[in-house]
């Protein structure tokens, strides 16, 4: 199974980089994982609407029309970390694609990308930077994966 974890735009800050490669190492244990920053061509001078919709065309036309889209928003349905892998279970059960979780902009999803996906979820009810985000996440979904093994990493 093929899991992907693509964010809108990029990260510099080394501290985040250096977490998220320690944890994009470990899932290597356990899943074929990707890591994709999607940057779509975007003009400082164009509207927030116009970016979005660039940035809806790239990952629109990224997607295969078999992977399984999970968006990561504070709307959505928020899980411990049992829940959620539980909830990851269920979609390798389902998925007959890749599972691709989404981070979005600084100005959500544009509404074509809600309509695609299948699930959204959310890692808390706080607010993290896009940055921090990326981090948060990858140690959860190694925790989902160590929890599904049956290994000591989460007590």
């Amino acid at each position: 199974m093929k899991v992907g974890f693509w964010c809108i735009g990029k990260t510099d800050d080394p501290y985040i980089k250096e977490g998220f490669d320690i944890y994009q190492k470990r899932l290597g244990n356990y899943l074929n994982f990707e890591y994709r920053e999607i940057i779509p061509v975007k003009n400082k001078k164009s509207s927030d609407t116009k970016n979005i919709e660039a940035e809806r065309d790239e990952i629109l036309k990224s997607l295969k029309s078999n992977d399984t889209l999970i968006l990561l928003d504070e709307k959505g349905k928020e899980f411990d970390s049992i829940g959620f892998s539980v909830f990851l279970q269920k979609k390798f059960n389902e998925s007959a694609g890749s599972i691709i979780f989404l981070s979005g902009g600084a100005y959500g999803f544009h509404k074509d990308v809600y309509a695609r996906a299948a699930d959204i979820i959310a890692l808390s009810k706080m607010t993290f930077t896009h940055q921090m985000v990326r981090l948060i996440f990858v140690e959860q979904l190694y925790r989902a994966m160590t929890i599904l093994k049956g290994e000591k990493y989460h007590h």
